[in-house]
């Protein structure tokens, strides 16, 4: 399914598009598969799974702090990826992995991609990868896979590399909202707005999805003004990091977006 079963989401005529990133072994070890049923059942789109990593480049304090606590639980790859198979076995939602270079090429680079697509994965987000460093050496490897591939863009992405990152994307083109890790909070000003826009105007092959920074319906609803979707990370992973009640409260914060 792969890159059909993400497509198929911005295809469908929704204004308000909606994917969360989660934690993979947060807030306990085996919470992923029920979250993402009961973010299923609440219209949520699309999944972003984050594999915990030692030492991430994107994440900010939140995340940080949950992929600790991921990592101090026991999660690895061999369990992620059981984790996929069985949210897979239950449910057709988009499931993207977010993770880091590294994690991949200790795994091996078509051993890795296998396992996404033998695990029900629909597509990457790697933020270490370099859109030139893929393009010469993997992108024939990475193309063999039914695999969606969303690489990043920030305020600071000159034209000319948005060309290029909009070339060698296959996925969606992910719009980072400023220039810092996520979970940074505060509205969008006019900055921002102007960022999008200018994104707009560019006019490009793939779908735009907005993520970092976005904390509540009012951003949430904006985000989507301007692009085909928006992610929604450490607030929810802030919200859910009570261990006892973490399905109430995903539960909870959901309702908070798209109440």
């Amino acid at each position: 399914m792969g890159k059909e079963r993400l497509g198929k989401v911005f295809k469908q005529d929704k204004k308000q598009v909606l994917s969360i990133y989660l934690t993979a072994g947060f807030p306990e070890i085996n919470a992923m598969p029920k979250l993402v049923k009961g973010l299923e059942e609440q219209n949520v789109n699309f999944i972003e799974a984050g594999m915990p990593y030692s030492d991430p480049l994107a994440d900010g304090e939140t995340i940080q702090k949950s992929s600790r606590i991921a990592l101090n639980n026991g999660i690895d790859l061999a369990l992620y990826f059981k984790q996929i198979k069985e949210i897979r076995s239950q449910s057709d939602i988009p499931i993207l992995f977010m993770g880091y270079f590294n994690q991949i090429l200790k795994q091996g680079f078509d051993d890795f991609l296998r396992q996404c697509v033998e695990s029900g994965i629909d597509g990457l987000i790697v933020p270490d990868m370099p859109p030139e460093i893929y393009r010469e050496f993997y992108q024939k490897t990475f193309e063999a896979y039914d695999l969606a591939l969303s690489f990043l863009i920030s305020p600071t992405t000159s034209d000319k590399r948005i060309q290029l990152i909009d070339k060698l994307s296959s996925g969606f083109i992910y719009v980072v909202s400023s220039s810092s890790t996520t979970g940074k909070t505060g509205g969008f000003g006019k900055e921002h707005i102007d960022y999008f826009e200018k994104i707009n105007k560019l006019k490009l092959s793939n779908p735009t999805v907005i993520g970092f920074g976005i904390d509540t319906k009012e951003k949430f609803e904006l985000a989507n003004n301007f692009a085909n979707a928006a992610i929604i990370g450490s607030a929810y992973i802030k919200a859910i990091a009570n261990t006892k009640d973490y399905l109430a409260n995903s539960k909870r914060f959901i309702r908070t977006i798209m109440k």
